[in-house]
């Protein structure tokens, strides 16, 4: 029997579900601040609903994997929930490699796309930022100022993995599901970071109309994350279709055909 790569494999294995299961260290500058709750409301797809405060989250990610390249993560959300599950709803999470962004997409519905993210440290100054598309989207530039204890949480984040239609637009093939990613976090380094955030305006990635009302919190940690898909059912396609572009760039706004 001819054997080729591109041929049925016995072995069945999911790279994104094993990376994500696996306890990997990374270094991370988290912003968290309050915005309008109505802007909040405004991008939450049914059946999720605003959570107790109108929190906005953006966390910036170096990840080191030994023996493989560091890649860049990014994160940004708002405070939801469903029913008696408060969770954040990611509305943005940029990545440097095609693996991390193609597999997340793919297995959990998460809302991926390819940019440059960065976080550095040098000394006790930080920076971070991303850009995508030729655009800033946004910067964090600080001192950290001192330790805070080490932590471990559990989380939730509220995904959605669909199927845009392969004959109508704007329309999906079929019921989206809906996805919690609960997620085990612990940090080793927990740290204060007296600076600024600047939220820029792109035409891909919006992420400035969640205005920053107040700085809740601004640090910087070294910890590691742990994720477990569970598929919570499906939601009407009906719903989530206004706001499957969140997750897509619409090119026509540089002036080309729409």
């Amino acid at each position: 029997m001819v054997e080729i790569r591109y041929g049925a494999k016995r072995e069945q294995r999911s790279r994104e579900i094993e990376a994500t299961r696996a306890e990997i260290w990374s270094h991370a500058v988290t912003a968290i601040w309050e915005t309008d709750p109505d802007l909040v409301a405004a991008v939450l797809p049914p059946p999720l609903a605003p959570g107790p405060e109108p929190l906005v989250r953006l966390t910036i990610t170096t990840v080191e994997i030994p023996g493989l390249p560091a890649f860049g993560a990014g994160w940004f959300g708002v405070q939801a929930r469903h029913g008696d599950r408060i969770g954040e709803y990611p509305l943005f999470m940029p990545m440097t490699t095609e693996q991390s962004t193609i597999g997340g997409r793919e297995t959990y519905g998460e809302p991926k796309k390819i940019g440059e993210v960065w976080a550095r440290r040098d000394g006790d100054d930080v920076e971070a930022g991303i850009a995508r598309m030729g655009f800033v989207v946004c910067e964090i530039r600080g001192r950290v100022t001192h330790a805070r204890e080490p932590y471990e949480k559990q989380k939730t984040d509220f995904w959605f993995k669909l199927s845009p239609s392969a004959e109508t637009a704007g329309e999906l093939d079929q019921d989206p599901l809906l996805v919690y990613g609960e997620k085990s976090e612990k940090a080793r380094v927990h740290e204060t970071v007296d600076g600024e955030v600047i939220v820029k305006d792109s035409p891909f990635d919006p992420i400035a109309e969640l205005v920053i009302r107040r700085l809740v919190d601004l640090n910087w940690t070294e910890r590691a994350t742990v994720q477990v898909g569970k598929i919570v059912g499906p939601v009407p396609r009906a719903d989530l279709a206004p706001f499957v572009h969140q997750r897509y760039d619409d090119l026509s706004v540089l002036g080309g055909k729409s």
